[in-house]
């Protein structure tokens, strides 16, 4: 596994860096037999200690957790606990999925963009209403995936991740889904008919 340690205003010393690997290679070993990359940042804020963990560890799969104590060890341990808690929650699909990923689809291409943020609408010269017909800032453009994956397998990515939404192809009729993380910790599902593949033609 290729691991990078890195420190925000704080010195990441050698038995730090052992323990991050040890660890991390502990956990993700049990349930991958072996990760492609992971990254852990450990920053420093006042008094408290941050430490945030990122590991690509297969096609499609990556892994974010992230934790929060008074020492830089407790605080990459409670990302690692995190980080544990949601693997062996998916422990027996994760090890279909490296089972099943040579055979699996390839994944669309889209571009993905970063806007600004933008200061509130200005009322219009013409004293009406208040509009804001500003076009935002892109400001990063890049290619992302978006892969083909069952519900079940969507969700499970999604929560791995740690992300609040997840955009898919359907592998049962073709069509782009997306599934979300609701404000009451259920996960919503949205399953637009009209780009499915089973539509009834007019």
């Amino acid at each position: 596994m290729q691991l990078t340690v890195k420190g925000k205003q704080l010195d990441v010393g050698d038995a730090l860096r052992t323990h991050v690997r040890d660890a991390l290679s502990h956990i993700l070993d049990k349930y991958f037999g072996s990760a492609i990359e992971a990254t852990v940042t450990l920053s420093r804020e006042k008094h408290r200690y941050r430490t945030v963990v990122v590991a690509h560890v297969g096609r499609g799969i990556q892994l974010h957790a992230q934790g929060e104590a008074d020492s830089p060890y407790q605080a990459f341990d409670t990302a690692a606990d995190h980080l544990a808690k949601r693997l062996r929650r998916y422990k027996r699909r994760l090890r279909d999925h490296h089972k099943e990923a040579a055979g699996a689809a390839e994944a669309m291409i889209a571009r993905q963009y970063i806007l600004a943020e933008h200061d509130e609408a200005e009322p219009a010269d013409d004293g009406g209403a208040d509009t804001d017909t500003r076009v935002p800032v892109v400001v990063a453009e890049m290619t992302t995936e978006i892969p083909w994956l069952s519900v079940s397998e969507a969700v499970m990515r999604m929560d791995l991740a740690d992300q609040p939404v997840l955009l898919f192809r359907n592998s049962a009729h073709n069509g782009l889904n997306l599934v979300y993380r609701r404000p009451d910790g259920h996960i919503g599902w949205i399953d637009p008919r009209g780009n499915r593949d089973d539509q009834p033609k007019p």
